[in-house]
């Protein structure tokens, strides 16, 4: 995957972290010196989750905005404007996992739908499926955090799109697939 070093990706979720401290508890955090890869237009994801419970989920899936900018407005987006959840508060962030996932760009599954379990990889493979005006999308690490073969998968994007499980068969329903490398803060956070 064309990403970024290991070392840059704890950059980035320390960069990440200090955006929320900064914003949410209002103190004022130090930030990490950003090296040139940050400049460059990458998809990006930051996911919040206490003691392994998503607390938000938000990112660009294409390179739209510099990495510097996506992983600060994911950041910030993931903790006060995930509808799913109330907006974060600052005595939760001591208690807040960040994970930021760098993408590439997203492709689309070139075969017969019928064919499409085999021509994607669960654990390895995001996916955004689109038709009927909806879409939905999954990053690639959920697909290993609920033991999902592909048709799982599959169908679980479906779902995310508001589609009925199984419409990745339909000719009308688009496919795409990412790659993401995963970069997290220490796991020992309580």
């Amino acid at each position: 995957m064309d990403g970024i070093a290991g070392s840059e990706g704890k950059t980035a979720v320390r960069y990440a972290r200090a955006v929320l401290e900064d914003h949410i508890a209002k103190k004022s955090s130090e930030y990490p010196a950003l090296p040139p890869s940050f400049e460059t237009m990458k998809g990006v994801f930051v996911t919040l989750t206490i003691r392994g419970e998503l607390r938000g989920c938000i990112g660009f899936p294409t390179p739209v905005r510099s990495l510097r900018e996506g992983i600060r407005e994911a950041a910030l987006s993931a903790a006060l404007n995930d509808p799913r959840f109330p907006p974060v508060r600052p005595e939760e962030l001591d208690r807040i996992l960040v994970e930021v996932t760098i993408l590439t760009e997203p492709e689309p599954v070139l075969c017969a739908p019928e064919e499409r379990p085999r021509c994607i990889k669960a654990g390895r493979d995001g996916l955004i499926i689109s038709g009927a005006g909806r879409s939905g999308l999954l990053l690639p690490q959920v697909a290993t955090e609920y033991g999902w073969d592909e048709e799982e998968f599959l169908d679980h994007t479906c779902l995310k799109a508001g589609l009925p499980p199984g419409s990745w068969r339909r000719h009308d329903v688009e496919l795409f697939s990412f790659q993401g490398e995963v970069f997290s803060e220490n796991e020992e956070i309580s």
